[in-house]
């Protein structure tokens, strides 16, 4: 506290210099001044009401505002109106063109703007003006760190007497709280009542320029402190009839910080008293005719969400994944159509979009706020987007903001797509408020996009169409066709080579296998009758495998392959010849009443032969085989 009373302290020095070293600006004189501050919210929104009157000779055509430094360094709203009449009589407000100015001579504690009048004001006239302005962070979370089950207090210094560099008659000021909003202190000066929820100071009768009278209201807050870091509004128009917005926030609560641990547990079980401080919704409020609307972040869709619709609005009721308290954060995305024809309209040969600059979350401070519009057409082949030329793209906004253009790609896209950046820090809900957006554009272009898709199914049918038409095989008569002809059939020769190789030693096996027989019964005549029905066998395969050797040797596309082939056939050869003698010899042996071990001793180097040629026939049959 005491760091807030030294400000206050020095502040009042500063303006007691002013005082003392500052002349009148004009003759002017406010005859009657009421304030109002709406604290309700986050932020603080005053409301006055000045009835200027001219007491001098000479005409006046500027009228100048002033606000505390403190005040004007966290000003994010200023808009000053002009009303006549009263009752029924009384006309619109007509708003009034508002600079910030820097008078010479005036002191750095003071924030100066200057308004022009609508016409100069002469002498023993009377105007009223309407001044609306917003601060944000002018309420201080007082103490700035609170534990779960603690009220959120904040503090709003102010000053009970109008700062003005113009003489005041008479001066009130009201300051509106949350209904039962509980008060810890506030500053109790002359004229100084408590009525409800609204604390009322005045009013107060000629004070001289450049009054000022500290007060200090230290109160409770239920509102959500919720601040966008930072918002990104995409704003995509389309002439086929939609108006897509999708808006991406980074949200951060910007009240007192949360001190200690969170109970979860104590949260659920009373969430009111043990979480007061915390928000756990927003409130945003669509155009009545939205559709399409989705809410989700990084993780997904988030399904604590309601909406209520009727013909003037939509409203929807979002819900973090998790009751945000004092410096927590969370991140998510909303998105909604819009029918066209409510936001699209034609003027002196341009179309305008008339939409809202802001975000539709109520009470949400923007630090920093990006809208990006992006006009979905397709340009001819001359412009970017636009067929009259991207330089026709103009922006009104009612307030001061950052413009800047840009090219986008996207589907289909071949010059890319205007988009018109706004950007604007310390945005509030009084920021909501139309803009338009002219350009010009041809309803030709429509048919860029249906015609580039037609154009291309077209080409890709007729590409199927001659591809399934066209003969696109080598000629019968080149020489690659022939090669490839010659080496088919030497592939099947092959083949065959081995088919009929394999059939050879599958008839050795049967040779073998009737000498097991004869060991096992002594049936020589049997034994001799398999062997001649082999050895025919044998030999007509052999007739076979004739032909075929011939057709390698005279193929030049088998001259590499063919010594591998009649190696093949001559080691078989040898194979067929030693199984045929040890077939003789073991005959013989049973013949003769030889004993087995006398047989096999000599058929023993006759054995070894057979292994080792049926180890090679079967290797160059994998050689071929690989081919």
């Amino acid at each position: 506290m005491l760091k807030q009373s030294s400000v206050v302290d020095v502040l009042l020095l500063l303006l007691a210099i002013a005082v003392l070293a500052t002349p009148a600006f004009s003759d002017l004189v406010l005859s009657k001044v009421e304030r109002r501050i709406d604290v309700t919210s986050q932020f603080a929104r005053v409301t006055k009401t000045l009835k200027v009157v001219n007491s001098g000779s000479e005409s006046v055509s500027e009228f100048t505002l002033t606000f505390p430094k403190f005040l004007g360094n966290n000003l994010a709203y200023l808009s000053v109106a002009h009303s006549e009449g009263k009752g029924k009589s009384k006309r619109p407000l007509v708003n009034l063109s508002v600079e910030a100015a820097n008078p010479k001579g005036m002191p750095d504690s003071i924030s100066f703007y200057t308004v022009a009048l609508p016409k100069p004001l002469s002498k023993g006239e009377t105007l009223t003006l309407e001044v609306v302005a917003a601060f944000t962070n002018v309420l201080q979370p007082f103490p700035e760190k609170i534990s779960q089950g603690d009220v959120h207090l904040v503090m709003l210094q102010e000053s009970a007497q109008y700062l003005s560099p113009y003489a005041v008659e008479s001066q009130s000021l009201s300051i509106k709280l949350l209904p039962n909003a509980r008060i810890e202190s506030y500053t109790n000066l002359e004229n100084t009542k408590l009525q409800g929820s609204e604390i009322k100071y005045g009013p107060y009768k000629n004070l001289p320029q450049y009054s000022y009278s500290p007060i200090v209201v230290h109160f409770e807050s239920k509102a959500a402190f919720a601040v966008a870091e930072k918002l990104v509004r995409e704003i995509e128009v389309s002439h086929w009839g939609n108006v897509q917005v999708t808006e991406h926030y980074n949200i951060v609560h910007r009240g007192a910080q949360l001190k200690g641990e969170f109970s979860r547990l104590e949260f659920q079980d009373r969430p009111n008293p043990r979480g007061a401080s915390a928000f756990r919704h927003l409130l945003a409020r669509l155009p009545p005719r939205a559709h399409s609307i989705y809410y989700r972040d990084d993780i997904g869709n988030i399904s604590t969400s309601q909406m209520q619709s009727d013909s003037k609005k939509t409203e929807l009721l979002i819900e973090p994944r998790f009751p945000l308290f004092g410096g927590w954060k969370t991140f998510f995305t909303i998105g909604y159509g819009l029918p066209l024809s409510d936001f699209l309209f034609a003027s002196e040969g341009k179309r305008f979009l008339d939409i809202s600059f802001g975000s539709p979350m109520l009470d949400l401070v923007t630090e920093h706020l990006i809208v990006q519009l992006r006009i979905d057409v397709d340009a001819d082949e001359d412009e970017v987007v636009l067929p009259e030329g991207s330089k026709d793209i103009s922006v009104i906004t009612p307030f001061a903001v950052k413009q800047s253009q840009e090219i986008k790609y996207s589907h289909l896209d071949i010059a890319g797509r205007p988009v018109v950046v706004l950007e604007k820090n310390n945005v509030v809900p009084d920021h909501n408020q139309k803009i338009q957006v002219y350009y010009k554009f041809s309803n030709i272009n429509l048919l860029s996009e249906p015609l580039m898709l037609i154009s291309g199914f077209f080409v890709l049918f007729i590409t199927c169409i001659i591809y399934t038409r066209a003969d696109f095989s080598i000629s019968k008569s080149s020489a690659a066709y022939l090669a490839k002809l010659q080496w088919d059939e030497v592939l099947a020769t092959l083949q065959e080579v081995q088919s009929i190789i394999q059939k050879c030693l599958a008839t050795h096996d049967k040779l073998e296998a009737s000498l097991r027989d004869l060991s096992r019964t002594g049936d020589i005549q049997t034994c001799k009758a398999a062997r001649k029905s082999y050895d025919s066998l044998l030999k007509d395969l052999s007739k076979e495998l004739k032909p075929l050797l011939a057709s390698l040797q005279s193929s030049p596309s088998a001259s590499q392959i063919s010594p591998k082939v009649e190696e093949l056939v001559a080691k078989e050869k040898e194979l067929q010849e030693k199984l045929m003698a040890k077939h003789t010899t073991v005959v013989e042996g049973y013949e003769k009443k030889s004993s087995g071990r006398d047989i096999e001793n000599r058929i023993a180097s006759q054995q070894q032969k057979i292994i080792a040629l049926r180890q090679d026939v079967e290797d160059l049959l994998e050689f071929i085989d690989e081919i």
